[in-house]
């Protein structure tokens, strides 16, 4: 495998293509460009890329509507990041785009080096670009995390994970018990360079909550969330 990050970047304006492609060439990523989510999902099977920047608004195929069938279909790599970059800066359209399985959401107009960080960023957390030990399993009762696979197993059920889910469930089940403040989980699973709200945080518990019940995570009003066991 390529030890240089794929980066597949899906827009309909052919000047934001070649900017993006440009800045991100010039990073020593591998780039790959669509113009349509239809064409995505092909470049998705034959480029199998290790991020997605996926633009909302597009013709035939909007990027919520890629998104999700990705996570649904499980196309591309169990742990393949998608990225929303967008002129919508909307809260629900933030919501829904988090929703649909993307892991970060980032509004034009963005400076090319910000974007590069906030890209930078989340290669960081990814699994074939860091050096950090992952433990394959965690066994609590009967909720198994998988960290091969992405994945969670819950009564027997099986939960496939975006990639913040799958971070934040680590995070909180790293410490049974502790409360981690809002501020650590923005550190630790988004990191310091990208800037979300606490609504983010929200969001990816109650999915995290639809998917292994809401008996494992509990809320500290005020404070944060801590994993019970």
């Amino acid at each position: 495998m390529s030890t240089k990050p794929k980066v597949l970047l899906v827009d309909d304006e052919p000047d934001i293509l070649e900017i993006l492609s440009y800045n991100l060439g010039s990073e020593d990523y591998i780039v790959e460009t669509a113009s349509s989510g239809p064409e995505a999902l092909e470049k998705l099977v034959s480029f199998n890329p290790d991020l997605m920047i996926l633009d909302v608004m597009m013709p035939e195929m909007d990027g919520i509507e890629v998104c999700t069938k990705i996570r649904e279909s499980k196309l591309g790599k169990d742990n393949l990041m998608i990225a929303f970059l967008t002129a919508r800066n909307e809260s629900f359209a933030q919501i829904s785009a988090l929703d649909s399985g993307g892991d970060d959401y980032i509004t034009k107009p963005i400076k090319p080096n910000v974007l590069k960080s906030r890209i930078r960023a989340l290669f960081r957390r990814h699994p074939d670009f860091t050096q950090a030990t992952v433990t394959e399993k965690q066994e609590f009762g009967d909720l198994i995390i998988d960290h091969l696979e992405y994945k969670v197993i819950s009564n027997g059920a099986e939960y496939p994970l975006a990639k913040k889910e799958f971070e934040l469930l680590v995070l909180l089940s790293s410490k049974p018990g502790k409360v981690f403040k809002r501020a650590e989980i923005l550190s630790k699973v988004w990191g310091n360079e990208v800037i979300v709200g606490d609504r983010t945080i929200d969001v990816h518990i109650r999915k995290l909550r639809e998917k292994i019940g809401s008996k494992y995570i509990q809320t500290m009003k005020g404070v944060g969330y801590k994993f019970k066991f």
